[in-house]
């Protein structure tokens, strides 16, 4: 923080000031001094320089009004700034409220107690109340319209000061013995004020002031000191509420008149005199301080006497009254902030929330990004990265440095365990230092290095990433320095001050005066340097070469580091303080790309300077930019004003340049001398200005002629005026059409009527709509399309604004085969709307890309039935396609009903053959399994139908392309096929229909006729597996008592090899216990016997009952070709086998 004086405002007569007040809100300065003086100040920046802001602005006193109506001293005046009043008292009890009118202060109200003298006045947060004390301990509290809410006397007490609690529940009352007391805002005592910093203080002491910051712009932190209380001996307390039991103790080592809170309660300044050593009268100064009692810096102000101080409402300026004087000094707070790839990074506190609130501002796009932080302590910036130091917790000892990109994301957070009271920061390391020690962290960021900065990086990556030395050890650079936090508890009696680094030095500064150099990455110590001052700031060049100190009384010193010089003793020394010194500097900036470079903040002025020398820094900007005319075109306009254009022409003549001839030509045709206009214009060899003269000339009309040369001057609105006068709205529109001011051009359209305005109108309307959507203003832009039916750009912004329907409303509204409608499809291919899509594309007649849209979008079904629709010969593909997808997911039902939708029977029938077997296979219900057989069987005579009616379409030869084509592709199949399925399509269906009709016939007692369906089953052994043939076959056997054709079906299951062992012994010991009790042979010998055995004249078999048919009349099933007995078919409706309809 930097402080100067920065004006002086002397009160007439010498008259001496005893008090000062500024008003936050309004501006208003009020100072009242001996013999009644009462006067109200306002300091009003005036300047007529738009680049001069803030501080740097001269100030002038813009009101110097005296209030008269104090005969007496004046002692106090404060303000109510959420009422615009002033009130003021003097010696004789007097007080006077005064109220701001049209300008100027008047008296509102008078009160006068006439027993004792006010020593204190206080309003409260809201301005509601204030609260006057008097010295023989009377107590007034009033409303701010002059009614009094409640009177007490204290009894036995002298007040002196007053001060109200931030939500006016608490009155604090000042003695003149310097104790404090605590009341309830009606008056009743609670409690005597602890005074922690009068411990050990003898003798009479008096309070200098109470000042308690009310939190109207937020707290520094959390539950932040906001109470301050001083005595006259310098000792000062301040607390976080009334009760603190541990408040932040500050002895300021002077004698103190005043204190006061700036406006944010970050920085208490306390204002009085102080003892010098050297000089025999005491030194007038005002010391800054922390809530927390850390000492910011000391401003030393001439004069006398110092009586009392009060900042300004945005904390930059104070005024002090010091004898018969107003000082103003201005204030350089330490703002939080930092600049990191194009971004402004800058911390303030907000009055609602409790943390600091920290914008990344992007300045190239202009761009902001909030983060809200904790207990910020500091922001330090480098490249493309900041670094935000913060205390973790209120109740925990630990720190942390949190890394962030420019945008306020937070990469990286360290916590470490000491104070970062200062932080330096380079591409590679953090550097953060409390008074003791200092901590190195090498981060780690994705981003580009060059291969040395890589090298120091693994090298130091093996040795550790975080490291903490002690400011009294002297590192080698070799791994000394670990992490061991007990070095940074050890005390040191020269504390660090400052520290600075860049890639390979890192610097830091103690408060003796010695600036120790370390080496990068590997933190070694290379140098000590003794230098006469205590640094409040430093900063290396680019090339580490040289160092910048700013000390704390703010001059700025440089010293070289590689610099051998030769000192008074003799001897060579490193290092030398070059002669270049500043005063009053509070911030300086080494160039990133010039060590000789640099730019420093001097009081409200800055300078470059290059070498040690200073250069006048001037960027182009269009305010320097000033047009003088030369003397020979000043005369020249100013003879054609006066005498004319011949005197003037004459004159041109004699001093011919072509900037003059434009001048005359120019004023020629202002005047429609066209001939003198032509003349010029050729001397000034302007051949557009010759074209225009001549178009003049071939008008006929006066008026005409000054409406073109009032465009040819771009008076624009006038030559619009004299068109429309002239009646020549046709003109005008052309007019507004060359300068493209399409909206003009719209205006001037409705107001008329003709043939040739629609297609102009309609041109205007979406060169409106043109404007809005290059500005991406997509609903202003379609009011005009649809004006200018403009359906290409309709559809382009409804797809920007997503407005589906209505693009899908335009859509319908093109005819067909509209060269926008493709392009429309596209669009809702691309948000994935498919049905709009095709309809899209239905409708310009591209069902090839309304397929591939559905495809894409897998819309399988769609899809196929659109190739179908429209007869297209890449429908196999499709469908191999869409049927491999549907088998990757496992749906093969539906890759089934897909080839019998598309007619593909055959690929249809492979795969329901496949399912059958594989359900066949895992021994399920065989009824189910029927049925599958039979689906497969039916598709196969679907696809000999097709084969048939392909061929016949061949015989006849009408076929048409498609058909021929696929009926070549079937009978490829055909050729190529030897396989069961178009065979003996129906042999599954039979093998299950018989297994489940010879178990049905068992179980209902039809043991004959069950036995004679089972023996059918022998024929199935690659459909049914055998032990499950055989073992029924037994079963049927055993029940009708054929033992001969039981045995044999015995023999067979014991012979099967797909058996285990266990199992083959289970059957031989079943087969042993029915033929100990029954001979192996059949008992009753079937005439039908010879006929199942008989291979070759096998006859057709029943399927409704397993028996033979023996007989010329039976029913032959339409479908599956296969019969039944005519007398047992009047007892179906539908095939036993297919269950197709008997009809």
């Amino acid at each position: 923080m930097f402080f100067y004086l920065s004006k002086k405002v002397a009160i007439p007569d010498n008259v001496k000031l005893k008090c000062v007040s500024w008003n936050k809100d309004q501006g208003f300065i009020a100072c009242g001094g001996e013999d009644g003086l009462l006067k109200v100040l306002k300091l009003e920046t005036q300047t007529d320089d738009a680049k001069l802001r803030g501080l740097a602005v001269p100030s002038n006193l813009s009101m110097n009004q005296n209030l008269e109506g104090h005969s007496g001293s004046v002692q106090v005046v404060t303000w109510n700034e959420q009422y615009q009043k002033l009130t003021t008292s003097d010696q004789n009890g007097l007080i006077i409220v005064w109220m701001l009118y049209k300008g100027s202060w008047y008296e509102e109200m008078i009160n006068n107690r006439n027993k004792s003298v006010v020593r204190s006045m206080s309003w409260n947060a809201d301005g509601q109340k204030i609260c006057i004390v008097y010295e023989d301990g009377a107590v007034i509290v009033g409303s701010v319209d002059g009614n009094r809410i409640w009177g007490k006397d204290l009894k036995g007490v002298q007040l002196c000061h007053v001060a109200w609690s931030a939500d006016s529940k608490i009155l604090l009352f000042g003695m003149t013995s310097g104790e404090i007391h605590i009341y309830d805002n009606q008056g009743n005592f609670i409690m005597k004020m602890k005074l922690n910093c009068l411990v050990n203080v003898t003798g009479a002491i008096s309070i200098a002031g109470i000042h308690w910051y009310h939190g109207t712009e937020g707290y520094v932190e959390p539950d932040c000191p906001c109470l301050a209380i001083c005595f006259d001996n310098g000792r000062c307390q301040i607390m976080r509420h009334e009760n603190d039991q541990n408040p932040v103790l500050i002895d300021t080592g002077m004698f103190v008149v005043s204190i006061q809170w700036n406006h944010t309660g970050s920085v208490l300044a306390v204002a009085g005199s102080q003892k010098v050593v050297t000089q025999d009268k005491d030194v007038n100064t005002v010391q800054f301080y922390t809530p927390f009692g850390e000492h910011l810096g000391t401003l030393k102000v001439p004069g006398k006497q110092m009586s009392a101080l009060s900042w300004e409402g945005g904390g930059l300026k104070i005024a002090l009254a010091v004898d018969s004087f107003i000082y103003f000094a201005n204030i350089r707070p330490d703002y939080k902030w930092g600049y990191c790839s194009n971004t402004v990074v800058y911390a303030y506190t907000r009055p609602d929330r409790p943390e600091y609130c920290v914008i990344f501002w992007d300045t190239k796009n202009n761009e902001k990004y909030v983060k809200y932080v904790k207990s910020l302590i500091s922001i330090t910036t480098c490249g493309d990265f900041c670094i935000l130091a913060t205390k973790a917790d209120e109740n925990h000892p630990q720190f942390v440095l949190v890394l962030c990109n420019s945008i306020g994301t937070p990469l990286d957070p360290k916590y470490i365990d000491i104070v970062p009271l200062f932080v330096a920061m380079t591409k590679t390391h953090v550097i953060a230092a409390s008074k003791e020690a200092f901590y190195t962290w090498q981060y780690r960021v994705a981003k580009k290095l060059t291969a040395l900065e890589i090298n120091q990086i693994t090298r130091s990556r093996k040795e550790g990433r975080e490291r903490i030395y002690h400011v009294d050890d002297t590192p080698s650079g070799s791994v000394d320095g670990v992490l061991d936090y007990s070095k940074a508890i050890q005390g040191t009696r020269d504390p660090i001050c400052a520290i600075t680094a860049s890639d390979k030095t890192l610097i830091v500064g103690r408060e003796s005066g010695t600036i120790q150099r370390y080496s990068l990455p590997n933190v070694g110590l290379i140098q000590k340097y003794s230098l006469n001052c205590r640094s409040y700031q430093l900063s290396l060049n680019c090339n580490s070469s040289r160092l910048a100190i700013i000390d704390i009384s703010g001059v700025l010193t440089f010293f070289d580091l590689d610099a051998r010089v030769t000192d008074s003793t003799g001897q060579q020394v490193i290092g030398e303080l070059l002669k270049l010194e500043r005063k009053d500097v509070w911030d300086m900036k080494w160039a990133k790309d010039n060590p000789d470079l640099f730019a420093m903040m001097e009081k409200t002025r800055m300078y470059v300077f290059r070498n040690l020398d200073p250069e006048n820094p001037e960027h182009p900007n269009k305010d320097y930019i000033i047009n003088f005319e030369i003397r020979s075109l000043r005369d020249s306009r100013a003879l054609i004003e006066k005498v004319g254009i011949e005197d003037a022409s004459q004159f041109i003549e004699d001093n011919p340049h072509p900037r003059l001839w434009r001048l005359l030509a120019e004023a020629a045709l202002q005047k429609l001398d066209l001939h003198t206009a032509e003349q010029a214009f050729v001397r000034c060899k302007d051949y557009q200005g010759i074209k225009f003269v001549k178009r003049l000339g071939n008008l006929q009309s006066e008026s005409m002629k000054q409406a073109e040369v009032a465009a040819y001057f771009s008076r624009f609105e006038e030559a619009e005026r004299m068109y429309l006068d002239m009646d020549r709205r046709d003109l005008a529109i052309g007019l507004r059409l060359k300068l493209g001011d399409w909206f003009r051009v719209l205006q001037l359209l409705k107001t008329g009527s003709g043939d040739a305005d629609d297609s102009l109108l309609e041109q205007a309307h979406n060169a409106i709509g043109d404007y809005f959507a290059d500005r991406q203003k997509w609903l202003n832009a379609v009011q005009y399309y649809v004006q200018g039916r403009n359906q290409e750009r309709l559809a382009e912004c409804y797809y920007m604004l997503e407005d589906y329907e209505g693009l899908e409303n335009l859509a319908s509204s093109l005819p067909e085969n509209h060269k926008l409608l493709p392009e429309i499809a596209q669009m809702f291919v691309r948000v994935g709307m498919c049905e709009q899509a095709v309809t899209a594309f239905l409708k310009c007649n591209q069902p090839k890309a309304a397929v591939d849209t559905c495809v894409h979008l897998n819309q399988w079904n769609k899809a196929v039935e659109l190739a179908k629709n429209h007869s297209m010969k890449e429908i196999g593909s499709l469908l191999a396609r869409y049927a491999s997808h549907l088998l990757e997911k496992n749906k093969t039902l539906d890759a089934i009903e897909l080839y019998r939708k598309a007619n593909y029977f055959y690929d249809a029938a492979k795969l329901m053959f496949k399912i059958a077997d594989e359900e066949a296979k895992k021994r399920t219900k065989p009824l189910r399994v029927k049925k599958l057989y039979v689906l497969s069987a039916l598709l196969i005579e679907q696809y000999h139908e097709q084969v048939r009616n392909a061929q016949r379409g061949k015989v006849k030869g009408k076929s048409s392309e498609a058909t021929s084509a696929l009926a070549g592709l079937l009978e490829e199949e055909v050729l190529s096929t030897t396989s069961r399925f178009t065979d003996n399509a129906w042999r599954g269906a039979e093998a299950y229909h018989f297994f489940t009709l010879a178990q049905r016939q068992l179980y209902e007692g039809y043991v004959d006729t069950a036995l004679k369906t089972a023996l059918h089953l022998r024929d199935y052994e690659d459909i049914i597996p055998a032990v499950e043939i055989y073992s029924l076959l037994a079963l049927c056997a055993c029940a009708s008592r054929a033992f001969g054709t039981c045995s044999k079906a015995f023999i067979k299951l014991e012979s099967l090899e797909t058996l285990s062992s266990e199992q083959k012994q289970q059957y031989e010991d079943l087969a042993l216990e029915i033929f100990t009790k029954h001979t192996p042979k059949d008992n009753r010998k079937s005439e039908l016997d010879s006929l199942l055995e008989g291979g070759e004249g096998k006859l057709p078999t029943c399927v409704a009952t397993g028996s033979p048919i023996t007989e010329y009349q039976f029913w032959v099933c339409s479908v599956c070709k296969h019969c039944v007995l005519a007398q047992e078919i009047s007892n179906y409706n539908f095939c036993p086998l297919c269950h197709s309809s008997v009809g």
